[in-house]
């Protein structure tokens, strides 16, 4: 340090030399020097001086003394205050006529100085990592006028630092994981040391690593703290945790350095490097034979030297001589293999089963199946141990049959049991009182414990079979041979009805029955079969075919019912149209409340009718009555040639009045009827023949709706003799030929189908 402050000095001084101004220095710097060594620095400044001669002109002053720093040592420990530097201005003469002032950071305080010589000293001990520098103001002044010589100047008095803090590791202590079998080099954690010191000066700071304890196992990279693996194949099973003494030194390492220790616990992570392993090769098990199948029979282990999932065990049986009877699992709380009871075990069949059980990781690390297998074989053998057990029916329950009304003592069954056990000892029988609470039967306690006993109490067939409901059957007109057109079934009041069976057949009688017949389906039901086509409603309209019904019970019962069959009318594809000839014009596939509804509105329409034609005639009669009572009057001439005269007076006038003939609807007159009137043959001209003919004309005039109103006369012409046409009188019309063809109707379509098949046929019964 000396020799460094020695060679700043002569430089210092040469420059000095260099760079003299022509004109003579007002002073020099002072350079106070300390007991061993150079406490402070100063260099020549030229500044501005103050006003000097008045304001007639300036005069250019040159500062005598500035100064860059001080420098301290930290941690002085000495008696006497430290000294720092010296102030010393030109303008001094050693007379004491100069006054030097300190002000600023720690002035008085830390720092004092002496106002005549300025000598610089700090008053305590300084610490560098508390506070670097401080930064003071120095003047010097006239001692007699405290007139200030020089302006205030600032300057720096800094600590200098030396080697007091050691490294210290503020994160300790450490904790790392690193796989087991790791590879030389894998990274497993970093430290890091902090030096208070100063690291601009010297190698106070600068930290070296290394590690104390730790090895062969782990290294430690000197300038990074980067602990790595330095040991190939570290066994976590051989030893899991490691702890590592990591020192930080400062100086560079070098001798006299402070330093400062860590430590780091690392932890050997598990891989699945290790496969299960039995205990041993051979287990050997004993289960009593009335072990219920599903229940654990025993416990095998093999140990995995991993932990975690890493040890998790797989157990299978493999397939063997006895391995069919049994299964095994894993618990998954201790990782035992739990020997399950597969199927019954009977010790007089088989004593004794043997088999092999694999144990295997479920979590396989490919990088260690170079290894070898890894899983382990062991045998299993399992004793079955001989239970005293009770005796054994051959079959699971029975079923026995009895009719009611039997005889007591009557033996109606038996049941066998045996002794599976090896001392086959003798087998009693006895009836659960619990189960016959009524003692209704009893056992030979030799000849037939427990099993289920069902008594079927049989019915006696006390009842003849009957049809199932009174069928109501239909055949169609365009019924085909051999046409199924009812199904039906019986029914029985004996129990029970499921075990029922029925046979139908026709009987004796109806043998010969050329319409119908029976087929009987054999499943309880039967069909009503035709014989031939061609039904007709008007030939007959209602069949009565008798069926006899026989049971399998015992006894056999039967009986006779009768099935009534209908002709009706159907369309083309079967559907029924009608059954009777009442119907035929009612529409198909109206229900019966429409059908009413219908005929009730038809009713009131009627009385409404009638009610209006009441009304009518009565007004229509009240105008008669007013009007001329001599309807000779109302004459309705025509344009037909008459007899004249002869025509009045050869019959009676009177005659053609006919208060009767009072219609209501009658045609209007302007209006040309439809009707038209074919010639007629003249009568004769003697009055007898004229009142017939009149009379006829009246009748026909009764029922043509087309003539005019009995208030008015007609006169009619002779139409002669001889002529073709007939007399169209609705009297005459009454009497229809029987034999006339109604066929044209079938031309019409299948809405006139039913009325030709009314019209179309003939009863023979009937006249002609």
């Amino acid at each position: 340090m000396l020799a460094r402050n020695c060679l700043l000095l002569f430089l210092w001084y040469h420059l000095q030399e260099g760079s003299a101004s022509p004109a003579p220095p007002i002073g020099s710097p002072s350079l106070p020097l300390g007991p061993g060594r150079m406490a402070g620095r100063a260099r020549p400044r030229t500044l501005l001086g103050s006003l000097r001669n008045g304001p007639a002109g300036f005069q250019r002053v040159k500062r005598g003394w500035v100064w860059n720093q001080f420098f301290v040592l930290e941690e002085y420990m000495g008696s006497d205050p430290q000294y720092v530097g010296k102030l010393h201005t030109d303008l001094d003469q050693g007379d004491s006529a100069v006054k030097y002032t300190l002000s600023g950071e720690g002035a008085g305080s830390i720092f004092t100085i002496d106002q005549t010589t300025g000598d610089i000293h700090a008053l305590r001990s300084l610490d560098r990592e508390e506070k670097p520098y401080y930064t003071l103001r120095a003047q010097a002044v006239d001692l007699n006028s405290n007139r200030p010589l020089e302006p205030e100047s600032e300057f720096v008095i800094k600590v200098q630092d030396i080697n007091d803090n050691e490294p210290k590791f503020l994160e300790g202590p450490y904790r790392a994981t690193v796989p087991e079998m790791s590879p030389v080099g894998t990274y497993v954690t970093q430290v890091t040391a902090t030096d208070a010191d100063d690291p601009t000066y010297g190698n106070s700071a600068r930290v070296v690593y290394s590690i104390l304890h730790g090895q062969p196992y782990f290294s430690v990279d000197p300038k990074t703290g980067v602990i790595k693996t330095a040991l190939p194949n570290m066994d976590r099973e051989v030893k899991e945790q490691y702890q590592v003494l990591i020192q930080a030194k400062d100086m560079g390492g070098q001798l006299g350095g402070l330093a400062g220790t860590t430590v780091v616990n690392i932890t050997l992570s598990d891989v699945n490097d290790n496969p299960p392993r039995f205990s041993k090769s051979f287990f050997h098990l004993r289960v009593p034979e009335s072990s219920a199948v599903g229940s654990a029979v025993g416990r095998i282990k093999a140990h995995d030297l991993d932990v975690g999932r890493n040890a998790e065990v797989e157990y299978t049986i493999v397939p063997g001589d006895g391995g069919a009877m049994f299964d095994i699992t894993t618990n998954d709380h201790n990782q035992d293999g739990v020997i399950i009871l597969k199927r019954p075990l009977d010790y007089e069949s088989k004593k004794a089963y043997t088999f092999k059980v694999d144990a295997s990781n479920a979590h396989l690390d490919p990088r260690f199946q170079t290894f070898g297998a890894f899983k382990d074989t062991a045998t299993v053998k399992i004793n079955v141990l001989d239970v005293d057990e009770p005796p054994v029916f051959n079959k699971p329950a029975y079923v026995m049959d009895v009719y009611e009304d039997t005889p007591a003592g009557t033996i109606i069954g038996a049941v066998t049991a045996q002794d599976l056990d090896a001392s086959s000892s003798p087998v009693r029988y006895s009836i659960d009182w619990r189960s016959d609470l009524d003692s209704y039967f009893d056992i030979d306690p030799r000849e037939g414990d427990r099993v289920a006993v069902s008594v079927h109490v049989l019915d006696i067939n006390e009842f003849p079979p009957e049809l199932a409901s009174p069928y109501e059957s239909f055949v169609c007109e365009n019924a085909k041979v051999g046409q199924v057109i009812q199904l039906f079934s019986a029914k029985d009041q004996d129990v029970p009805n499921s075990g029922q069976q029925f046979s139908f057949k026709a009987t004796k009688d109806e043998v010969r029955n050329k319409n119908f017949t029976i087929r009987d389906f054999g499943n309880n039901t039967a069909g009503i079969v035709t014989k031939r086509g061609g039904f007709r409603r008007r030939s007959q309209e209602i069949y009565h075919l008798p069926v006899v019904i026989e049971d399998n019970g015992y006894p056999p019962k039967s009986s006779t019912g009768t099935l009534t069959i209908r002709v009706c009318g159907c369309a083309a594809d079967g559907s029924l149209l009608t059954c009777s000839a009442e119907a035929i014009f009612l529409p198909v596939g109206l229900s019966t409340g429409a059908l009413i509804a219908i005929l009730l509105c038809i009713v009131i329409l009627l009385v409404i009718v009638v009610l209006y034609v009441g009304l009518k005639r009565q007004k229509k009669k009240e105008t008669l009555m007013s009007s001329k009572e001599d309807i000779r009057d109302n004459v309705i001439h025509y344009d037909d040639e008459g007899g004249g005269e002869e025509d009045t007076h050869a019959f009676d006038m009177g005659t053609l009045r006919n208060p009767k003939v009072v219609k209501d609807n009658l045609f209007r007159r302007d209006v040309k009827p439809e009707v038209k009137q074919g010639p007629r043959a003249p009568p004769s001209k003697d009055s007898a023949d004229i009142r017939a003919f009149i009379n006829q004309r009246l009748k026909e005039h009764d029922g043509d709706n087309s003539a005019p109103p009995y208030d008015s006369l007609a006169t009619y012409a002779y139409e002669g003799n001889g002529s073709v046409a007939e007399s169209l009188s609705s009297i005459e019309s009454l009497a229809v030929d029987a034999e006339e063809d109604y066929d044209y109707l079938n031309e019409w379509g299948p809405r006139f189908k039913t009325l030709a098949g009314i019209f179309g046929e003939h009863d023979p019964c009937v006249p002609h």
